[in-house]
């Protein structure tokens, strides 16, 4: 008999799996170049305008020196607060049903369906939408606008995670609540929803770092405000479209202050994603 190693399917096999490790560790690098090079990018150009100016005055005037971002870092944590309350409740409990009933239910395969095209859908014409049916009506941008639009892309994340994470919870742990007489509600929401809390938390903050940095529903809807608001219903400032304003401007000051910004957002997404996936990384509880 042959050794495993002079075996001419054995040898080919092996070269096979060495070739296609060394294919994935060659992928790896290049991906992880490009990020460290993006990172580094920022870090150069951005750092410089971190100060405390940036957090305590308002953007300042085309050509003038100084300044700040203080009304649009406001104007998104409105933007971005009003829109995890509407889709964290909204997308927990459509997670819920689909968990319970996804199986038997025409109209929760229909949900899904809706959700992974919605996963899937450019943000712009989300923006699209809102405009149309909102802001196309009320004659005028507005935060609540901006709001509606990123909630829109938040729902679908959490609607999935939780669905995912809730189908984890062991059949055996639900037929033990069944057998103590437990309501098929209380199960869902006592039983199951509590084992994968920690997973649940960590689509809602996934969601969060998802719709941080969306520009183009809001130029569509909450638009911009070079002043200070905190006046929902009318044109808000706001990180994103600051930077993109910004960074295309003739102005050294104002794209030193898009750099910042841009800075304080990839590492406020970056903080939230590594927050996600190690303070709330638990395993299902059985």
């Amino acid at each position: 008999m042959k050794k495993p190693e002079m075996n001419p399917v054995y040898r080919r096999r092996l070269w096979v799996h060495r070739v296609g490790i060394a294919l994935s560790f060659f992928a790896m690098a290049i991906g992880l170049f490009f990020l460290t090079w993006i990172l580094l990018t920022l870090v150069v150009k951005g750092v410089g305008a971190i100060d405390m100016a940036m957090f305590t005055q308002t953007t300042p005037a085309p050509g003038s020196d100084g300044g700040g971002l203080m009304n649009a870092i406001i104007g998104s944590l409105l933007m971005v607060g009003v829109a995890v309350f509407i889709s964290t409740p909204v997308g927990i409990l459509a997670g819920i049903y689909l968990a319970e009933y996804g199986e038997v239910s025409w109209f929760a395969k229909v949900t899904r369906f809706v959700t992974d095209i919605m996963l899937s859908a450019p943000s712009i014409v989300i923006g699209l939408f809102i405009y149309a049916i909102y802001v196309a009506n009320v004659h005028h941008f507005s935060g609540w606008a901006g709001s509606f639009a990123i909630s829109l892309i938040a729902i679908p994340v959490v609607v999935r995670t939780t669905d995912n994470m809730l189908n984890l919870v062991p059949t055996s742990l639900r037929e033990a609540a069944f057998a103590l007489g437990a309501p098929r509600w209380k199960v869902a929401t006592s039983v199951r929803l509590r084992a994968v809390k920690a997973g649940v938390v960590t689509g809602v903050l996934l969601a969060v770092a998802r719709i941080s940095g969306e520009t183009a529903p809001l130029l569509f809807t909450a638009l911009n405000n070079q002043f200070y608001s905190d006046n929902m219903n009318a044109p808000m400032a706001n990180l994103p479209v600051v930077i993109y304003q910004f960074a295309m401007s003739p102005y050294d000051n104002w794209r030193a202050l898009a750099w910042g910004g841009a800075l304080l957002v990839t590492f406020s997404v970056l903080g939230l994603n590594i927050l996600s996936r190690t303070l709330f990384n638990q395993k299902v509880q059985h």
